[in-house]
């Protein structure tokens, strides 16, 4: 069951992702671009707010041991598709980018040409390749039924 709200958790990360931090990067290079720094509006001091929650979400499914690793391993998996496509053909990544004419969609894609979304992806997977992270944390007093006890042992 934990596996199947890690996909769950894995669609929220990857919305969170593309609409949140695209948003905020779309927002805080536009302010760039008029050369006006993060702090010296609202939208530049919510727009950090935003990537701060974005990192906050990925860092818990990260690091929490009782979340799925596909939480955070299948929308790293699609970064790191995502960017070899990029390395590949650059104009079809860009195609590919949903909803092309919005703002996040256009800091998606600052995200993307610039590698961010490879270096994402790659810290992403990580939680797939630890083993522990694959099993169950508690067990059931029925998991142990089969198993000889110490007591007994001593007899």
């Amino acid at each position: 069951m934990r596996h199947v709200i890690g996909v769950v958790l894995a669609l929220v990360m990857a919305a969170v992702l593309f609409a949140g931090a695209g948003w905020a990067v779309a927002k805080v290079t536009s302010l760039h671009a008029r050369g006006l720094s993060l702090t010296s509006s609202t939208h530049g001091l919510i727009a950090l707010a935003v990537l701060v929650v974005v990192g906050l979400l990925l860092g818990v499914l990260l690091a929490v041991p009782w979340v799925s690793p596909l939480a955070a391993g299948l929308p790293g998996i699609a970064l790191l598709g995502w960017t070899a496509l990029e390395a590949v053909n650059a104009g079809r990544a860009a195609r590919l980018i949903p909803l092309p004419g919005h703002s996040f969609a256009a800091g998606f894609e600052t995200m993307l040409t610039s590698g961010v979304l490879a270096l994402a992806g790659a810290l992403m997977v990580v939680p797939l390749f630890v083993p522990s992270r694959w099993r169950r944390r508690y067990l059931d007093d029925d998991d142990y039924a089969d198993e000889p006890s110490e007591i007994g042992l001593m007899r």
